[in-house]
C-alpha cells in the first residue's frame, strides 16, 4: 500500500532553460542571481535543465519571481512562458 509518485511537469527543464538562455546567463551567473545556494548546489542547475531532477519549491518560486510571472507558468505543462521575459 505504497504511495504513488506525484506526477511531473513534463515542460519544467524546457521552461527553466529557456529562462536562463532568454536572460542570457550562464549556468553560474544565474544560479548566483537566483541566490539558491542555501537549497541547491551550482551543479544541479544542469540536472534542473535537462530533467534528472527537479528543482525544490522555493527554487521554482526564486525561477519565478526572476522573470515576473507566476509559478503556474513553469508547473503547468499546457501553459506557455511569455514571448518576452521580464529582467
Amino acid at each position: 500500500m505504497g504511495k504513488k509518485p506525484r506526477p511531473r511537469p513534463k515542460r519544467l527543464s524546457e521552461k527553466l532553460l529557456q529562462i536562463r538562455n532568454a536572460l542570457e546567463l550562464s549556468q553560474s551567473e544565474l544560479f548566483w542571481r537566483l541566490d539558491i545556494e542555501k537549497f541547491t548546489e551550482m551543479k544541479r542547475i544542469s540536472d534542473f535543465e535537462t530533467g534528472r531532477s527537479e528543482p525544490p519549491l522555493p527554487v521554482l518560486l526564486r525561477y519565478a519571481r526572476l522573470v515576473r510571472i507566476s509559478t503556474d507558468v513553469l508547473i503547468d505543462d499546457d501553459l506557455d512562458l511569455p514571448a518576452r521575459l521580464m529582467k
